[in-house]
């Protein structure tokens, strides 16, 4: 069973920093893509940031300059390192990603894990 379990999450000041962990366990044979979203109270869920398996990375335009995602890939985690915080980044933050398990011949799918609380107030 493929599992996706976000960490890092929490209440910062304004300007502050945190670093987002999404760890991917299970049978896996590729991951190709892996996303995190975020939905804000009253909004609709948004791409923030992307990378492939080849490192390719892609960020929302409200985030660019501010945030970077990573991937270590001994560690099957993708991390998003969030910096200058502000309040309109409060969001449950979601990872998510396209993998392969092997068992079969079209077998990719979208995963998700259960997301994580960031809250960015004074």
């Amino acid at each position: 069973q493929v599992q996706l379990v976000e960490s890092g999450g929490g209440l910062v000041q304004p300007g502050g920093s945190l670093r987002l962990s999404c760890a991917v366990s299970g049978s896996i044979f590729s991951i190709y893509r892996t996303n995190w979203y975020r939905q804000a109270p009253g909004k609709q869920r948004e791409l923030v940031a992307a990378i492939t398996s080849g490192s390719s990375t892609n960020y929302a335009d409200s985030v660019k300059g501010r945030f970077t995602i990573s991937r270590d890939n001994a560690k099957n985690t993708v991390y998003l390192q969030m910096t200058s915080l502000k309040p309109e980044d409060t969001a449950v933050y979601y990872c998510n990603a396209l993998i392969s398990t092997g068992l079969g011949l079209d077998d990719n799918r979208d995963y998700w894990g259960q997301g994580t609380q960031v809250t960015v107030s004074s």
